[in-house]
C-alpha cells in the first residue's frame, strides 16, 4: 500500500521565489553631481583662474561640453534632470518658493514622470542622494508632511541633506531620510557642510560596496555650493588675496583668452562689451573696488573648498577600484546668480527684499565675508563675468542663465580625454543619457501609472564620435516670464526683465510681455549671443516666435510666470498654517510653514516652573543673526532678541523670576508704531520698538524651523551660544497668530492679515 503525500510536509512541495531585479550586465555605476548657480567660467577646465584640480582632472580623464543647457534656477533645472521631461511638463516652472495653482507651476512633480532614480532601483540599482533637494514644497517640508515629494518618495532610498533652496553652510537643517537631525558638529567645532555632504557620499559608497559590489549603485550629489551664502574658512580664502583687484572686467578678458586656448570656446567667438548696467570698475572707488574684491575672493575660496571634498570622493572611487566602471557627470543647474545686486551684499535674504545694507556698512563688516557672521553675496558683475563670454545671468533665458559647464567621464569608454564636445544638449537628456548606459529602457508605467512622454535624448552616441549628429533640434527656454528657443542652429529670445531684485532699475529691457523685443542670433556662428541679427532675417524671427508658442502650449507654460501677481495663486498646502499652536520641548525643529502666521501680529505664551537657585535657556527660537528672534532666560530674567535687516532689537525683564510657576508672554504688536513686549504673569514687564521689516520665516528659502526648549546653529544674538537649552521645567508654549487683543470686530482684517484657518 501506497504511502499517502501528507501536503503538510516539504516532500513533494514546489517552491516559488520572488525576483528580484537585476541590473544588465556591465551596468556601470553612476554618480550625477549637481553643482549650484556655478557658472559657464567658473571651473578651471572652463576657463576659470579658480582652482578646482579635481573637477579638472575628471575633465582631463572625460570629456567637456559646451553647449550644455539648463533652465535658468535650481528647482527646474534639477526636476528636468531627474525626470527627463520639461520643467513646466512636470509642474517645476519656477522654485519652490513659488508653487502655484497652475498646471506648470505645481512644484509637484507628478506620478506620470518617475525619476531616474526610481527607475534605476527598478532595474537592480541602489540609489543614495546627498545635499540639496528643493524638489518638494515648502509646505510638505515640516515633519508631518506629506512625503510624497521627498527623496524616499521619489526613488532614493537613502538620503542626507537639506531640503531648501539654500542654506547656511555652518548650520543647516538637515534631514536623514524623512527624520529631521542635528548635524554632527557645531560652527565652532569647524563644522561644513559641504565636507559632511561628501563623508556622507563616501559611507554611502562603501556600505553599499561592502555589502554587495556586484550591484551598480546611483549616487547624485548636490553640494549647497556654490550658491549663496558664499560661507567658508579663511584658510580657503587667503591664496586668493589680491587675485580679483583688476575687477570683473580685467577678469573676464583674462578668462575669455584661457577659454579659446582651451578651446572651449571657438577661436572666432565674440567677447560682447560691458553693458551699461554692469559699473565700470575703474570709475569705483577704492574701498568699493577692495569690497568687491573681497566679495569675490571669498567665493574663490568657497569653490575650490567645493572641488577639494569632491576630489576626496573621486578619490575614493580610485582607491576602491570602481573609477573605469562608473559613468561621472558634473554640471552646474544654471548660470552664475546676479542676485546680490550692484553693490553685493553680507545679508542676502535682506537683499531679496531691497533691504540690503550701504556700501558703507558692508565695508565696516568687510572681515566678516565668509565667516560665521556673513550671509553673504558677491555683486552682479562678478556674476556677468562668471558666465564668460555669455550674456547675462542666473533667471534668464539668454545664454548666461541657460548654459552651463558639463563634464562626462566613463574611464575606458572615453577614448579621446580631454575632449570638448559641441552638440547641442539639455538638462533633459541626462535622464537617458544615463538610461542608456545602464541597458534600460524608460517604463512605459510605473505603479500602474502611465509615464508621459520623456523629451530628453542621450548623450552617449557623442562619447565616441565628436561628429555625432546633434539629436535636440528643438529646444524651448522659459523662465519668471523672460522667454527663448532654439531651432537648428537659431535662437530668439527676448528682452523681457523680471521684476525681482530691483534688476528693472538697472537692466534695459521690456517691462511687460507686450512690449518684448525677440533678438535673434546664429549659434552655429555665433558661441556667445553677440550679434543680433532680428533685423536681417524676420522671417526666422516670427517663425521662431511661432514655435515657442506651440511648446509653450505643449509644456504647460501658461500662463507666464509674473512676480508678485502670480503668487496670489501660491497653492496653500494640505493644511494651512493654523491659528494657534501648542508646542512642549524635547523635540526637532517646527517648520516655518506650519507655525501660525506672524506677519499679521503674535504672542506666545509659555508655562514654566522655576527651580530654586534660577533657570536660564531657550524657551523658543528660530533663525539666526541674520533674521530671526529668540526668547529665553538669562540668569533668570525674561529676555527676548529680534535679528531685524537692520540689526538686532532687545528687549528684557529687569528683574529675575522668583522660584515656582510662572505664564511668560512675548508679543509682537504691528501697526503705525510696531513694537514688541514681554509679560510676566500678565503684567508687561518690558517692550521695545520693532521698527522696519523683521524676520517673517516665509521669506526664507531654507528649511527654517523653531525649537522649544533648545536652539541650533547660531543665536540671534550674542547673549549665549546655542543649544543653551532650559533648565528648568518647560511644561507648553502656545502661540496664536494675530494681534494681540484684537477687537471681534477686527476678526475680517485679522483673518486676512494672518491667512488663519
Amino acid at each position: 500500500m501506497d504511502t499517502p503525500v501528507v501536503p503538510s510536509r516539504v516532500a513533494g512541495a514546489t517552491p516559488s521565489f520572488v525576483d528580484y531585479p537585476v541590473a544588465p550586465d556591465g551596468a556601470p555605476n553612476v554618480v550625477v553631481v549637481v553643482l549650484d548657480d556655478v557658472g559657464f567660467a567658473q571651473l578651471g577646465c572652463f576657463g576659470s583662474t579658480i582652482s578646482t584640480p579635481n573637477i579638472d582632472r575628471l575633465a582631463a580623464r572625460g570629456l567637456r561640453y559646451n553647449r550644455f543647457h539648463v533652465t535658468a534656477v535650481c528647482s527646474a533645472s534639477r526636476a528636468a534632470l531627474l525626470t527627463g521631461r520639461n520643467h513646466h511638463a512636470v509642474g517645476m516652472g519656477v522654485t519652490e518658493e513659488a508653487a502655484l495653482g497652475f498646471p506648470g507651476y505645481t512644484g509637484r512633480i507628478p506620478t506620470s514622470a518617475a525619476t531616474v532614480a526610481r527607475v534605476l532601483r527598478d532595474g537592480g540599482y541602489n540609489t543614495m542622494a546627498v545635499g540639496k533637494w528643493h524638489l518638494a514644497p515648502k509646505t510638505d517640508y515640516s515633519a508631518a508632511g506629506p512625503y510624497r515629494h521627498w527623496p524616499l518618495a521619489m526613488g532614493f532610498e537613502k538620503y542626507y541633506g537639506f531640503l531648501g533652496a539654500e542654506t547656511s553652510q555652518w548650520a543647516p537643517e538637515l534631514v536623514r531620510d524623512n527624520t529631521h537631525v542635528d548635524p554632527p558638529r557645531t560652527p565652532e567645532e569647524g563644522y561644513h557642510l559641504t565636507e559632511d555632504l561628501v563623508d556622507e557620499a563616501i559611507r554611502m559608497v562603501q556600505d553599499q560596496q561592502q555589502a554587495e559590489a556586484r550591484k551598480p549603485f546611483f549616487l547624485y550629489v548636490a553640494p549647497g555650493a556654490a550658491h549663496a551664502p558664499h560661507q567658508v574658512a579663511e584658510e580657503w580664502v587667503e591664496p586668493y588675496a589680491g587675485a580679483f583687484d583688476g575687477g570683473w572686467e580685467a577678469w573676464r578678458q583674462q578668462v575669455f583668452e584661457r577659454q579659446v586656448a582651451a578651446g572651449i570656446v571657438p577661436e572666432d567667438t565674440v567677447l560682447p562689451e560691458r553693458p551699461a548696467w554692469i559699473p565700470d570698475w575703474e570709475e569705483l572707488p577704492d574701498d568699493q573696488r577692495r569690497l568687491f574684491a573681497r566679495y569675490m575672493e571669498v567665493f574663490a575660496g568657497f569653490m575650490t573648498h567645493t572641488d577639494h571634498h569632491l576630489g576626496r570622493l573621486f578619490d575614493y572611487l580610485e582607491e576602491r577600484g570602481i573609477a573605469d566602471d562608473t559613468l561621472v557627470i558634473v554640471t552646474s543647474d544654471n548660470g552664475a546668480s546676479g542676485e546680490g545686486g550692484t553693490t553685493g551684499t553680507l545679508n542676502e535674504a535682506a537683499g531679496w527684499l531691497g533691504n540690503g545694507e550701504s556700501v558703507e556698512e558692508s565695508l565696516e563688516r568687510i572681515d566678516d565675508i565668509g565667516g560665521h557672521d556673513g550671509y553673504n553675496h558677491y555683486p552682479f558683475g562678478w556674476a556677468w563675468a562668471g558666465n564668460t563670454p555669455l550674456r547675462l545671468w542666473k533667471r534668464y533665458s539668454w545664454l548666461g542663465g541657460v548654459r552651463t559647464p558639463l563634464i562626462l567621464d566613463w574611464g575606458a569608454r572615453v577614448r579621446t580625454p580631454g575632449a570638448v564636445r559641441d552638440q547641442f544638449c539639455h538638462a533633459v537628456d541626462v535622464y537617458g543619457t544615463v538610461l542608456e548606459a545602464a541597458g534600460l529602457a524608460a517604463p512605459a508605467s510605473v505603479d500602474g501609472v502611465t509615464q508621459q512622454p520623456v523629451d530628453g535624448g542621450s548623450m552617449l552616441p557623442s562619447i565616441d564620435d565628436a561628429g555625432a549628429a546633434e539629436h535636440r533640434k528643438v529646444q524651448y527656454f522659459e523662465m519668471m516670464g523672460s522667454r527663448g528657443i532654439y531651432a537648428d542652429g537659431w535662437k530668439a529670445v527676448t528682452d523681457y526683465v523680471a521684476n525681482q531684485f530691483g534688476e528693472r532699475e538697472v537692466l534695459g529691457g521690456s517691462h511687460d510681455f507686450a512690449t518684448d523685443r525677440w533678438s535673434l542670433f546664429r549659434l552655429t556662428d555665433d558661441f556667445s549671443e553677440a550679434v543680433d541679427v532680428a533685423d536681417q532675417h524676420p522671417d526666422v524671427v516670427r517663425r521662431l516666435e511661432e514655435l515657442w508658442w506651440a511648446e509653450a502650449g505643449r509644456n504647460q507654460v501658461l500662463p507666464l510666470f509674473e512676480f508678485p501677481d502670480s503668487m496670489v495663486h501660491m497653492h496653500p498646502g494640505a493644511y494651512p498654517p493654523p491659528q494657534r499652536a501648542w508646542y512642549t520641548p524635547g523635540g526637532g525643529p517646527i517648520h516655518d510653514s506650519q507655525l501660525p502666521m506672524t506677519v499679521g501680529g503674535f504672542e506666545m505664551r509659555a508655562r514654566i516652573v522655576v527651580p530654586e537657585g534660577g533657570v536660564e535657556g531657550v524657551i523658543t527660537a528660530i533663525g539666526d543673526r541674520h533674521g530671526g528672534w529668540g526668547w529665553y532666560l538669562l540668569e533668570g530674567r525674561p529676555v527676548a532678541t529680534f535679528a531685524l535687516f537692520s540689526g538686532p532689537v532687545r528687549l528684557a525683564c529687569p528683574d529675575p523670576l522668583t522660584p515656582g510657576p510662572h505664564e511668560l508672554a512675548l508679543q509682537y504688536l504691528p501697526g503705525a508704531e510696531p513694537r514688541a513686549a514681554l509679560l510676566v504673569d500678565g503684567e508687561e514687564r518690558a517692550s521695545a520698538a520693532l521698527p522696519g521689516l523683521f524676520f517673517f520665516p516665509n521669506l526664507s528659502t531654507a528649511g527654517i524651523g523653531m525649537f522649544v526648549g533648545r536652539d541650533q546653529g547660531f543665536a540671534v544674538g550674542d547673549d549665549y551660544r546655542p543649544p543653551f537649552a532650559f533648565t528648568g521645567d518647560l511644561l507648553e508654549v502656545e502661540l496664536v497668530a494675530g494681534r494681540p487683543g484684537a477687537r471681534p470686530d477686527d476678526e475680517t482684517r485679522l483673518r486676512a492679515a494672518v491667512a488663519s484657518d
